[in-house]
């Protein structure tokens, strides 16, 4: 290689004149080298190329590393917003619960359920220790008729230690519980089910009842306290074998979707 460069040299000097003419012996040479020349001017381009080629391969992973650790930032991000927007109703009814309700309230997590959709029955992260005891009430705030807040019932305390109580939901099939109809004041008795439904009947077989009536709980039987809000009548049946109304209930909770509840303590 040190060879070529010195010819390539001697010929670019004599050249460098600019003559019109070159000699013969010069025109050989030229001959010669010229593809040894190529050959090298080409074998270097490749090599340039490489080192290039390998410094852009390092710079997009640099840049993919960067971007895939954007979007995990904006992947929280995101489930950082949805999780405050899921959550927007049960902040604003709890807020407003907790400003214009009578009741003393314990503010709870709910920190595990039986297998199931359901919230059937559940723990919560308070206890004795909150001034919270057996057959308490356990609601949440729920928005009825427009911009109305009202303590909805979720169900009762059935278990409780000094830091955790187990609640039993009114969707369960072992809760019973009494209510009125707010539009008729009649009066009935209704239970869950297994599969998260509530259903009923009305103790004066001449009830005029009607899908959509409102429903609170009675406070017979001194379980629950009086004028907790239940839901609304769903469907209404006449059953002529024993003149009973039957009622299904749509309950004003979404017992999918529980996180946070409040008991009602000091009743």
């Amino acid at each position: 290689m040190t060879v070529v460069a010195i010819i390539l040299i001697v010929i670019i000097g004599i050249t460098a004149g600019g003559r019109d003419k070159i000699t013969s012996i010069e025109n050989f040479m030229g001959s010669i080298i010229t593809p040894i020349q190529k050959v090298f001017y080409n074998s270097g381009e490749s090599v340039v190329g490489a080192i290039k080629s390998i410094g852009s391969i390092t710079q997009l992973k640099d840049e993919n590393i960067k971007l895939k650790e954007e979007n995990a930032k904006l992947k929280e991000q995101v489930r950082n917003y949805e999780d405050i927007v899921s959550k927007s109703d049960y902040l604003r009814n709890a807020a407003i619960l907790k400003e214009k309700t009578k009741y003393n309230l314990v503010e709870a997590q709910i920190i595990g359920k039986d297998p199931g959709n359901w919230f059937e029955r559940f723990i919560i992260d308070k206890g004795t220790k909150d001034g919270i005891k057996k057959d308490d009430a356990v609601i949440q705030g729920i928005q009825v008729d427009g911009n109305t807040v009202e303590e909805g019932l979720v169900g009762r305390v059935v278990e409780v230690g000094e830091n955790w109580a187990k609640v039993i939901a009114i969707i369960d099939a072992g809760s019973n519980l009494s209510f009125n109809v707010i539009r008729t004041q009649d009066g009935g008795i209704m239970k869950g089910d297994s599969e998260g439904n509530i259903s009923g009947y009305l103790f004066d077989t001449k009830a005029d009842v009607v899908k959509g009536d409102k429903l609170l709980t009675s406070g017979l039987g001194g379980i629950f306290i009086k004028g907790l809000y239940i839901g609304e009548i769903s469907e209404v049946t006449k059953n002529s074998d024993d003149l009973l109304v039957n009622i299904e209930v749509q309950p004003a909770m979404n017992f999918n979707k529980l996180q946070n509840v409040f008991v009602i303590i000091g009743n």
